[in-house]
């Protein structure tokens, strides 16, 4: 199965990571690599990609639609690795709308079935990013081990910690702003798409929907 996809999903209008400017309008690219199979009543694709002008974003080539699920699982994070599912809340993607997190504990926060897969509910640009924060320190009284609140609606590529992780950190915040970490290496495994960042967190990304 070929399928040409043109950029209308790489359009994530200033989707400009935390680190450093770069260019965030991208142009139309034509994808022909299906990386498809069945297996157990699902179509599973590992059909992602990274443009290297976007060397910190994952995205499907083609748009999620609904009732897709969306299988991510993140390997040897580190304390301060926050794995991002966000989506366009906005039309010029201006606004992002945080899906869901990942720490190096798993999925932030209450999930309703599993913590590795996500039901898509409606069809809309989806991109998956990684994020360093300081580690908290021992001394913050009332704290969870890592940053486990955040504000869901901010700009694309920004993860927005809240809660009294936040409040008790101000200063490493501060001294360490958070970062966008860019990808290394990205492969085909059949059809799970595999992605290493900078620093060796690896994530195994697989779109399944329900065969006809």
């Amino acid at each position: 199965m070929h399928a040409i996809i043109h950029g209308s999903l790489l359009a994530i209008a200033a989707l400009t990571p935390v680190t450093a400017p770069r260019q965030s309008r991208l142009p139309g690219v034509t994808v022909t690599a299906p990386y498809t199979r069945s297996h157990g009543g699902y179509i599973i694709s590992g059909d992602f990609r990274v443009d290297a002008r976007m060397p910190t974003v994952v995205f499907p080539a083609q748009a999620l639609v609904k009732d897709d699920i969306l299988n991510v699982r993140p390997v040897h994070l580190d304390d301060d690795e926050y794995l991002v599912l966000q989506e366009c809340a906005s039309a010029d993607c201006r606004l992002a709308h945080v899906v869901r997190v990942w720490n190096v504990d798993g999925a932030v926060g209450w999930v309703p079935h599993s913590e590795w897969r996500v039901w898509i509910r409606h069809e809309n640009k989806y991109f998956i990013w990684m994020q360093r924060m300081p580690v908290i320190q021992s001394d913050c009284l009332g704290c969870a081990s890592h940053f486990v609140a955040f504000q869901p609606f901010s700009p694309p590529m920004t993860l927005e910690p809240t809660g009294a992780e936040v409040a008790n950190n101000r200063g490493l915040l501060r001294e360490r702003p958070p970062q966008a970490v860019p990808v290394v290496r990205q492969v085909h495994e059949g059809a799970t798409f595999v992605v290493r960042f900078e620093g060796g967190a690896t994530v195994r990304i697989q779109r399944m929907h329900a065969a006809d």
